[in-house]
């Protein structure tokens, strides 16, 4: 049987099941949690007919480069060696603790189950388990997905793990979660025994740094059972959905908008072709006209002396 090629996106995305999206990741650093994510990013996938490959189906083994990975999270390759040689030993001893919704039951699996450091590539390669594979099924309405570059600005692994959560309630503008969920999600583990030190420590600062990033009008509400707090609600602005028709085959499909981006340093590039910078605004390149200099008294005559010589 032919086997099927998996079409990959123009941007890369992360896919993730709920069930891992809320799992504890143990003592991956953010540096760390950024690898592993830019490597899910490689695993998804659709056919030719555009349904999403079942984990079966896909590729178990990727490969990561510095450059590819500086790229995407804005860093220098020289930060990016040592990063990913890092970790390779992390990734490599790091289990994930999977909780049963509603139960104190949960499930640990290894990441991979092979990853090496290739000094003269400047690369890792590795090879995910068959356990952590069916938490990457790509099933409507029960994964999450996102553009990989939307977490890139984030500096806390607790901002990044925040923004992942809210992704599965991006359509409502609202979240509930208890304070052992947030610390499970978070892999705090004993730290911050203290409802205080917890708030101020992880997910009011990510909360802050997520609205620095996207005009998303992020703020939390406490939930009290008597005087003590068990659970934050989280409220957004939700996600525009567009539902588009295929004319052909008459099926429905969601259209996402995407949240505006908070413009706290404007960020020029130049353009190769107009030589004007352009403003990276709302993950759209808009062109900015630069006025004309103001020509001097100097350059005026001298352009006046050209044209008689001309003559």
């Amino acid at each position: 049987m032919k086997k099927d090629v998996a079409l990959k996106s123009k941007t890369p995305k992360v896919y993730k099941s709920n069930k891992l999206n809320n799992a504890n990741f143990g003592d991956f650093t953010h540096t760390d949690y950024q690898v592993f994510l830019t490597l899910l990013s490689k695993i998804g996938g659709v056919d030719g007919s555009g349904k999403y490959l079942q984990y079966e189906k896909l590729e178990r083994e990727h490969t990561l480069k510095a450059s590819e990975f500086g790229r995407v999270f804005n860093c220098a390759q020289t930060h990016c060696y040592p990063a990913l040689k890092k970790a390779v030993n992390k990734l490599m001893k790091t289990d994930i603790r999977i909780q049963e919704p509603g139960s104190s039951s949960y499930t640990r699996i290894n990441v991979c189950s092979k990853a090496e450091y290739i000094e003269n590539e400047g690369a890792i390669n590795v090879k995910f388990t068959d356990d952590i594979m069916p938490y990457l099924i790509q099933v409507k309405e029960r994964f999450m997905l996102y553009n990989l570059k939307e977490i890139s600005n984030f500096g806390s692994i607790y901002t990044t793990r925040l923004y992942e959560l809210l992704q599965e309630f991006k359509e409502t503008g609202w979240m509930i979660k208890s304070i052992d969920q947030l610390k499970e999600a978070f892999a705090v583990g004993s730290k911050y025994k203290m409802y205080a030190h917890l708030k101020s420590k992880t997910f009011a600062p990510a909360c802050e740094e997520i609205n620095r990033n996207y005009k998303i009008n992020l703020r939390f509400e406490e939930i009290k059972d008597g005087r003590k707090v068990s659970a934050i609600k989280f409220i957004f602005k939700p996600i525009a959905i567009l539902e588009v028709a295929n004319e052909a085959t008459g099926k429905t499909r969601k259209l996402y908008t995407k949240h505006e981006i908070t413009i706290t340093k404007q960020k020029k590039q130049l353009s190769k072709k107009a030589k004007e910078p352009i403003l990276i605004e709302d993950q759209k390149a808009v062109l900015v006209s630069q006025p004309e200099k103001p020509q001097n008294s100097r350059g005026f005559f001298s352009s006046i002396l050209n044209i008689f010589r001309k003559k």
